[in-house]
């Protein structure tokens, strides 16, 4: 009909590779990252039931996350890892893009480390099982007095040897790009007395955007950058110090991106 809209060229393709790709990922990698999670969630419970320090549960966990980006990922790159010394405590702050951030650390990252994340992720079946059995720290940012309890339980986690990851953004980014960083979370790196270790996480969006479970795989990169010392610095000093790590991981981002 003389009315009729053109299609343009590669249109028609385009929409079913996006229909293939929808396919593959509810009919396929969907279901074996949820059998993954109860098979090693269930594991690492049990583990709990005996396991005091949760290393023989991170070494699960890890075991999940590894499986999940085997099954997955085409590719991961790492840049920077052999720059620290992992064997003592840090803050590791980390951009946040996607529900891939969680196996892409546990898989790469190594050491034992604690995670303060949101409250929801610890209602997860499984997982959520897993994070609360582990030591993970949840933080309710709707109850300020809570919120605080749970900052301490990461310090006191820090001065007992554990790493800590935090997301200073305070949420994962809905539109791919880095958001403003939050002061709060450096609390913890100044009273701990430790350093703060900057990561850059790159692809993890692309692959699986917030509110949606469909995967579209994509290569991931994880990039370490040197230490920042919270020596010196007071609690007066959390904006200044937010400041330098949040200029520090966009700049990771913007070197490695690409």
């Amino acid at each position: 009909m003389s009315g009729d809209k053109p299609v343009l060229p590669g249109t028609d393709q385009r929409g079913v590779r996006h229909l293939l790709s929808k396919v593959r990922s509810y009919c396929f990698w969907d279901p074996l990252v949820f059998l993954y999670t109860g098979v090693f969630g269930t594991a690492s419970l049990t583990a709990s039931l005996f396991d005091r320090d949760g290393r023989m549960q991170h070494a699960i966990a890890r075991s999940w996350a590894r499986l999940i980006l085997h099954t997955t990922i085409p590719r991961v790159e790492t840049q920077g890892l052999d720059r620290i010394d992992w064997t003592r405590p840090a803050v590791i702050a980390a951009n946040h893009l996607s529900s891939y951030d969680i196996p892409l650390l546990y898989a790469y990252l190594p050491t034992s480390f604690r995670i303060v994340a949101k409250e929801e992720l610890f209602r997860v079946p499984f997982l959520g099982w897993h994070l609360r059995r582990s030591g993970q720290i949840a933080v309710d940012e709707k109850n300020a007095r809570a919120s605080f309890r749970s900052l301490h339980r990461a310090i006191d986690a820090v001065k007992a040897g554990h790493p800590v990851v935090i997301f200073p953004e305070g949420g994962r980014s809905a539109d791919g790009t880095l958001k403003p960083f939050m002061s709060g979370p450096f609390y913890l790196a100044v009273k701990a007395g430790v350093p703060i270790i900057p990561v850059a996480i790159i692809g993890t969006y692309e692959t699986l955007p917030i509110n949606t479970w469909h995967i579209m795989p994509r290569p991931l990169k994880l990039v370490v950058g040197e230490p920042i010392s919270s020596e010196g610095h007071s609690l007066r000093d959390l904006d200044a110090l937010s400041a330098e790590v949040e200029r520090a991981i966009r700049g990771l981002i913007d070197t490695n991106r690409g």
